[in-house]
């Protein structure tokens, strides 16, 4: 067994002159990756790669210089490039940004060889990082991951990679259950901007996840003399999970649908409702102004010189509020 580490050498620090102060400038002169060997397997991961991490890849390995191209590339679909020597993958993961509440694609690129494996990757995805951290730190977990072949560990990467999408998943329909709840509570209209915001993450999920299936299904239908394993049993494990996190987002996509329908439904019979008391106000209001309108006339009215001429008024304006609400109410208007 051999653990082989490689970091960052010491950092030259030269001193400018800014405004009167001097600042460090941060300059690396040698790749940054780590690596861990364990029989004949080498697994080398890389985080946030830059250009000295491909020319290093270059002066080691027999890559294509587009393939080292695409792995600083933040926008590649997910692919599988077969070579003679190694394989070129691309796949996308979902990670959750909760300061745009949407979830947002993380690209990793692998290489993979009968002997090896290489990862390039943002860093953000949890899965791998852990279990890069465990290869490197426990024996047994070199074993279990690195024991039997490159194929099988690029399963392993992979299925944690995409069970790691089901509690995205599961969160995703937690806030369909708040959505629905504000939907029916006493404020529909608060309701519009979380509908809004759970469309765009489910379609976003939807966007990262699809292309995923179509390549691990690749993975799964072909035989692949580099991966040494039962591609169909592995890599179709892995592909029923991505199809049954597909189904889900499309169920959900339909759900989101009917509760933004049904919102626009609510706010509209209250609109109505609303509407319909004002209606029923003004249409009241209009022959009491009619009445007082006249009485204020300045010319000679009946009763208006009698000291009961206020409470007749009143008695007239009483009567017809309530011959008026008799009537809608016979007409079943309220």
């Amino acid at each position: 067994m051999k653990i082989r580490r490689i970091t960052r050498p010491p950092i030259p620090i030269r001193r400018r002159r800014d405004a009167g102060v001097a600042k460090p400038t941060i300059t690396r002169t040698e790749p940054s990756l780590k690596s861990i060997a364990w029989q004949k397997l080498t697994w080398v991961d890389i985080e946030q790669p830059t250009e000295m991490e491909t020319e290093y890849l270059a002066e080691h390995y027999p890559f294509h210089p587009l393939d080292l191209d695409d792995c600083r590339s933040k926008m590649q679909l997910p692919k599988i490039d077969e070579y003679e020597d190694y394989f070129f993958m691309i796949f996308h993961f979902p990670v959750f940004n909760p300061e745009a509440r949407v979830t947002t694609p993380s690209q990793v690129a692998i290489f993979i060889g009968e002997d090896y494996l290489i990862t390039l990757h943002q860093g953000d995805l949890k899965p791998l990082v852990t279990l890069f951290r465990a290869c490197e730190t426990n024996e047994k977990a070199r074993e279990e991951s690195m024991g039997r072949s490159s194929g099988f560990l690029l399963y392993l990467i992979l299925d944690r990679l995409v069970n790691y999408c089901f509690p995205i998943l599961n969160r995703v329909g937690e806030n369909i259950d708040e959505v629905e709840e504000r939907i029916f509570g006493e404020n529909p209209r608060a309701a519009l901007a979380a509908v809004a915001v759970l469309r765009r993450d489910i379609i976003s999920f939807r966007r990262i996840i699809r292309p995923q299936t179509e390549a691990v299904e690749t993975l799964e239908q072909k035989e692949w003399p580099v991966f040494k394993e039962d591609p169909e049993i592995y890599f179709g494990d892995i592909a029923d999970h991505l199809r049954k996190i597909r189904d889900t987002l499309d169920d959900y996509r339909d759900v989101v649908e009917g509760l933004s329908d049904t919102n626009d439904v609510m706010i509209t019979f209250r609109t109505n409702e609303v509407m319909r008391v004002l209606t029923i106000i003004a249409t009241i209001t209009l022959p009491l102004t009619l009445v007082a309108s006249i009485y204020g006339m300045n010319i000679k009215l009946p009763f208006a010189e009698s000291s009961l001429s206020f409470p007749i008024m009143v008695i007239v304006m009483v009567c017809i509020i309530v011959g008026m609400l008799a009537f809608f109410r016979s007409r079943r208007w309220i």
